[in-house]
């Protein structure tokens, strides 16, 4: 058999239906990379992709990279709740990704689809990510407040901190959102002794929280519970990234790496016991986020490595979990695969889109495909090394060169 024609048995022209047929059977995640952001077209094929996953196998929530907490007012349009699509989508999907036509049109799509089923069915969306942005990371004090709120309404008070102490040891949201700390551990706040402290206090309120849940479960509102779990998610994750930020070690940069995942880790997880009874649970992020093998970056002379979100996950979960990488090939005038890179040999074949079956793409390149050097930082190719930690991968063989903050 010679390579092309293993390479066509790899690779079929791209369908929803395509990708699910290289999907485990007991997929309960199916995780989509993009490879880079602000591609439209990689949202475009998501959007494709979960309209089948909701109508052929009973998906019914998406979980995206962006914050947490932002997004609950998606989710609260998605269920009705009244407000104008385009401010939804914008404040409601961190990172700049409420700019894109395909984020508008997801939102859009699921809302029309909730208006003629039944609450049961209804279409969820989630944030996966963390309140992090590139400069800063948001203050834990409203998600700490609102735990502690939540504990009052159904613990003794003696159970509790006074919700002033946490106020006090907190101060203003200012202090914790300094951009300048991103790169200056001096300038953060995140290990003085007042955030010590507030710390210590957000850990047993999250003690608190875990060890009455079944009391909750027959007294609280099932909505109000789980923000509370969220919040406790964020304000603990938030204090350990703060930390982070304040660490003046050679690991500091890894650290920031590791509590992120972690914390779209712990997001994941709980959003699956969420959508257990419901269905499986598209999630959407980028490659590197989703992967199952560790991360590596190199950085001013030293190599960054850290366990992601997908492998994270993937081993809390096993086969239930799945992960479908995306690549492209022709980026532009200027931006071309080699031909003996693994995007080069699929960007040789007609179709414009492809679901290829990674472990057939391993075989048909015999071992010899060499990894993509990519024009430039915004893109991660596929590694010929670590096809068979794939499910899936769908390949689009030209996007356009972008511009802004995610441009190539």
């Amino acid at each position: 058999m010679t390579v092309s024609h293993a390479l066509r048995d790899a690779a079929r022209p791209f369908s929803p239906s395509a990708v699910t047929d290289l999907l485990p059977p007991r997929t309960r995640v199916l995780a989509l990379g993009e490879p880079t952001h602000g591609v439209e077209a990689f949202l475009d094929l998501r959007n494709e992709l979960f309209r089948h996953l909701v109508a052929e196998h009973g998906y019914r929530s998406i979980a995206v990279e962006s914050d947490c907490l932002a997004a609950l007012a998606v989710d609260a349009y998605l269920g009705g709740a009244d407000g104008d699509l385009d401010t939804v989508v914008r404040e409601g999907f961190s990172h700049g990704f409420g700019e894109f036509a395909g984020n508008r049109e997801l939102v859009r799509w699921m809302r029309e689809f909730n208006s003629g089923v039944a609450e049961p069915d209804r279409l969820r969306c989630y944030g996966a990510d963390g309140p992090l942005e590139m400069a800063a990371a948001a203050p834990p004090g409203p998600s700490l407040v609102r735990l502690h709120d939540f504990l009052a309404a159904h613990l003794p008070a003696e159970l509790l901190p006074p919700r002033k102490e946490l106020t006090r040891l907190h101060g203003p949201d200012g202090r914790w959102t300094e951009p300048a700390a991103a790169l200056d551990p001096h300038r953060s706040v995140g290990r003085t002794a007042e955030t010590g402290r507030l710390r210590l206090l957000a850990d047993e309120l999250t003690v608190l929280l875990a060890a009455n849940a079944p009391g909750f479960a027959g007294r609280a509102d099932p909505e109000e519970c789980w923000r509370a779990e969220l919040d406790a998610r964020t304000a603990t994750g938030l204090l350990r990234y703060h930390a982070a930020m304040a660490d003046t070690g050679p690991d500091r940069f890894n650290s920031l790496m590791r509590q992120r995942e972690l914390m779209m880790a712990d997001n994941l997880e709980a959003i699956v016991r969420r959508e257990a009874d419901r269905g499986p649970t598209l999630v959407f992020a980028h490659n590197r986020h989703l992967q199952r093998e560790a991360g590596r970056l190199p950085l001013g002379g030293r190599e960054l490595l850290w366990w992601s979100a997908g492998s994270l996950l993937a081993t809390r979960l096993g086969d239930g979990y799945a992960f479908v990488a995306t690549a492209f090939g022709h980026r532009g005038a200027d931006d071309h695969p080699a031909r003996d890179t693994p995007e080069g040999l699929l960007a040789a074949l007609p179709d414009p889109r492809l679901a290829v079956d990674p472990r057939l793409l391993a075989a048909a390149t015999g071992g010899r495909a060499k990894p993509r050097v990519p024009a430039d930082h915004t893109y991660f190719g596929l590694d010929p090394q670590t096809l068979g930690l794939l499910d899936g991968v769908v390949f689009v063989r030209e996007i356009p060169r972008q511009s802004g903050p995610f441009g190539g």
